[in-house]
């Protein structure tokens, strides 16, 4: 399974997540079978076409963890089936060891900011 995370650089697993989701400069991707490759966020947000949720779903991604998010993007992983869940911000290593245990909660609509 992989796993993203928005993050702010290229320290794998070592990263911190990202406030904002859509904007941040890397995504980082755990696969759970092994390896972590960071992409670049080539989105709109960031002056490149598409959004982060159709990025990751190229990437294979089937889950996303992070800090928060809005109902509108929250609605688009939805569509590609993508899982989201809560973690706030902290380490990708944490926020991954969390989800593996079944601690983190997957966001529905009432969960998403109002933007």
């Amino acid at each position: 399974m992989k796993v993203a995370f928005p993050t702010n650089g290229y320290k794998g697993l070592d990263d911190e997540i990202a406030e904002h989701f859509g904007r941040a400069p890397t995504y980082t991707i755990v696969d759970t079978d092994g390896g972590v490759k960071v992409v670049e966020n080539t989105s709109e947000h960031m002056g490149g076409e598409g959004y982060p949720p159709e990025i990751l779903a190229r990437e294979g991604v089937s889950v996303l963890i992070c800090s928060g998010i809005g109902r509108k993007a929250l609605s688009m992983f939805q569509g590609y089936k993508i899982k989201v869940y809560i973690a706030g911000r902290r380490k990708v290593r944490e926020a991954l060891q969390d989800f593996m245990d079944g601690l983190l909660k997957e966001a529905c609509i009432d969960d998403g900011c109002v933007h």
